[in-house]
């Protein structure tokens, strides 16, 4: 099924014209090594949005290249302490753009520099899941629609930090604008699904007050982590995503300056210390029944009886950082009692709650069946059609 899929959706992109003859992806460094990357020392002195400079890039799909207008934008955009970072977003423009914006946000997860968008879109062995993901970057292409896909982990893959990847995703849009010269008033959607969940949810609900002249129309969220306090015990002991908790204490230790050896054991700095820049294809079903016991020290039994990791888990779980005012989509698979295998759909469901009840237009959409890797298919169709009635201005309805 995985093949075929991507075999037809290569397919669909040539009967449109998108696709050319296969080349080789050209030789290119990593973002850790390239200068295009690094910021000047002016950067406090800019807007956040501002670009500092960009360069025509190729977008390589599947081996072959797509010919549309590929370009890469350095930008000004804050941390999650409201400090000046750089960010780098790839803008995706084709023959027939309609004017209208989608930032989508590949679940690239990455803890090295390998693994950001802005250089795998080049060609350079993205993942399966971002082959599935160029896929349907390709239908948004297709459909006349300009797509702006942020690095919006920041330089220093810093994975599931919320407002970070709000507002990389943010200001992202605010460059993509300023470099195709169209106005503020551009519709834009929004999309994203598991570590792209991410910004998606966080940026609208920090575009009221970050970004309030974008014209969002809709954001749509899948395979969400609302609460990691609630995912960390269901992945504890499981046999194919526990990889994912030495990688989070990577990504929570660069965000927050964790003092990791207070909690670790050896064994978790072992880990840690493995899996620290790799992509999650790499590390998440590599460690099958290891639980976070095993990672700390006494007279910690768990991280979540660790105060400074509560605390980092606290500050980000979605639906704290403010109340979105575009209509919202989320979706989870549920293939047993609790979730996707990693998700927890009642979070998800409870997040769709709560938004109701600020008086947000929220679709919700749960996956019976479905894992977290497969729900994806689902979620990418529904997220289409949802974000093609909000460009179109059709009624939202309600909760």
């Amino acid at each position: 099924m995985t093949r075929w899929l991507l075999v037809f959706g290569s397919a669909a992109l040539v009967c449109l014209g998108l696709l050319t003859v296969p080349v080789p992806a050209q030789a290119t460094p990593l973002p850790s090594a390239d200068p295009f990357y690094r910021p000047g020392a002016d950067l406090p002195a800019l807007s956040p949005g501002a670009v500092l400079r960009t360069r025509p890039v190729a977008f390589v799909a599947s081996g072959v290249t797509v010919p549309v207008s590929s370009t890469q934008v350095l930008y000004r955009s804050n941390d999650d302490a409201g400090a000046p970072i750089a960010g780098v977003t790839t803008v995706l423009r084709p023959a027939t753009a309609n004017g209208r914006i989608v930032s989508f946000h590949m679940a690239y997860d990455a803890l090295g520099p390998q693994c950001d968008p802005s250089y795998t879109l080049q060609g350079n062995k993205p993942s399966r899941a971002g082959q599935f993901e160029e896929v349907a970057i390709g239908g948004y292409l297709a459909a006349g629609y300009t797509v702006a896909v942020p690095d919006y982990e920041g330089q220093q893959q810093e994975w599931t930090i919320g407002r970070q990847s709000g507002h990389l995703a943010l200001d992202g849009i605010r460059a993509a604008e300023s470099v195709l010269g169209l106005p503020a008033s551009t519709p834009v959607g929004m999309v994203g699904y598991s570590g792209g969940s991410v910004p998606t949810g966080f940026g609208a609900e920090l575009a009221p007050s970050y970004a309030p002249e974008l014209a969002l129309v809709g954001a749509a969220a899948g395979g969400v982590p609302v609460d990691l306090a609630h995912n960390l015990p269901y992945i504890s002991g499981s046999k194919d995503w526990a990889g994912v908790m030495p990688a989070l204490v990577v990504a929570y230790g660069r965000a927050y300056d964790l003092d990791l050896a207070s909690f670790l054991s050896p064994y978790g700095h072992r880990l840690v210390g493995t899996v620290r820049d790799e992509c999650i294809i790499d590390f998440a079903g590599d460690y099958p029944g290891l639980t976070d016991a095993q990672m700390v020290r006494a007279p910690y039994r768990g991280f979540l009886q660790v105060p400074s990791v509560r605390a980092a888990i606290a500050r980000n779980v979605m639906g704290s950082a403010g109340t979105p005012v575009v209509p919202m989509m989320l979706g989870v698979g549920k293939k047993d009692s609790i979730g996707d295998g990693v998700m927890v759909a009642a979070d998800v469901a409870g997040l769709a709650r709560r938004y109701c009840a600020r008086n947000v237009p929220t679709r919700f959409h749960l996956y019976r069946g479905d894992s977290h890797s497969t729900a994806f298919i689902p979620f990418e169709r529904d997220a289409a059609a949802f974000l093609n009635e909000r460009f179109a201005g059709r009624p939202t309805g309600g909760c």
